[in-house]
């Protein structure tokens, strides 16, 4: 949904514009395709793998950092306030296609998962470590998976056999509890809980939608895509009631602390998309304006 999110941001010629996920450079590309001269765009990602991808333009400003310091690293860049933050959110096809990088269910690869190559803990790490009741909340928190203490279970009772360290072995011991026909989608939400919690992406994207109201303009705007319910459901709730809560915050008065107007309920990718691109066949499109 590249045309869909670049053109909800309404890009201004002159304005300061912040991609929290770099990667390929796809999006930030576009958006610098849209600015003049005299505009700027912020690019965040924690994955060194992307700066090999970095634009050579002198309104881009490349930051290898995790986007929850977006703050911070805008302070720095003497920036108080910008006019539109895009987020694509989830993994890159290029940490998916890169086996070594234990991302994906497809290749037999070491349990690695993570997107910040710098730190030291692994899925590796959380397979063979975590408590069974911790490993349970993580599998139904992060993945909704209604078995999820049955999947602690099996991957308690065989590491005490032996440590599990390759994609293959972890498949290879869930293979046992997945119903046949949708054993890929199984093992794609196990991986997924595991990334989450390696990554510490739900509070790094609650981090982030905190500082938004306090970085954007008034009537910038801020776009996300998301691709889970979990990440999807915290990105409405805010952009609704300026809180990750049912209802939105209120002051000692009563009064709605509402910090954006929703631009639209949320976009999907059209079926051409998805024949061309599977992968974004669960991606949602939202868009709100600070109010």
């Amino acid at each position: 949904m590249l045309k869909e999110a670049i053109e909800s941001l309404k890009i201004k010629q002159n304005g300061i514009y912040v991609d929290l996920t770099y990667g390929g450079g796809g999006h930030s590309k576009e958006i610098l395709r849209s600015l003049g001269k005299n505009g700027k765009l912020f690019a965040f990602d924690q994955d060194s793998d992307a700066s090999k991808n970095k634009i050579h333009d002198k309104r881009l400003f490349f930051i290898n950092q995790n986007f929850r310091y977006l703050k911070q690293n805008l302070k720095y860049h003497n920036c108080d306030f910008v006019d539109g933050i895009l987020g694509d959110l989830g993994v890159s096809s290029h940490q998916l296609d890169t086996p070594v990088r234990g991302f994906a269910t497809r290749f037999d690869s070491n349990l690695d998962m993570r997107m910040n190559q710098n730190i030291k803990f692994k899925a590796e790490d959380v397979l063979n470590n975590y408590s069974e009741q911790k490993l349970s909340d993580i599998f139904f928190k992060y993945s909704n998976l209604k078995n999820s203490r049955k999947i602690a279970k099996t991957i308690i009772d065989n590491r005490k056999k032996s440590r599990i360290s390759t994609t293959k072995e972890l498949n290879s011991i869930l293979k046992s509890i997945s119903v046949k026909r949708f054993e890929n989608k199984f093992l794609a939400k196990v991986y997924q809980a595991l990334r989450i919690e390696v990554n510490n992406e739900i509070d790094s994207l609650k981090q982030v939608l905190y500082e938004l109201p306090n970085v954007l303009n008034k009537n910038g705007r801020v776009v996300f895509i998301t691709y889970h319910s979990v990440e999807d459901r915290l990105v409405k709730r805010f952009f609704k009631n300026g809180s990750f809560e049912k209802e939105p915050e209120k002051d000692c008065f009563g009064n709605m602390n509402l910090k954006f107007k929703i631009d639209f309920k949320f976009k999907s990718p059209s079926e051409e998309e998805i024949k061309s691109n599977h992968r974004s066949r669960s991606a949602k499109l939202r868009a709100a304006i600070k109010l």
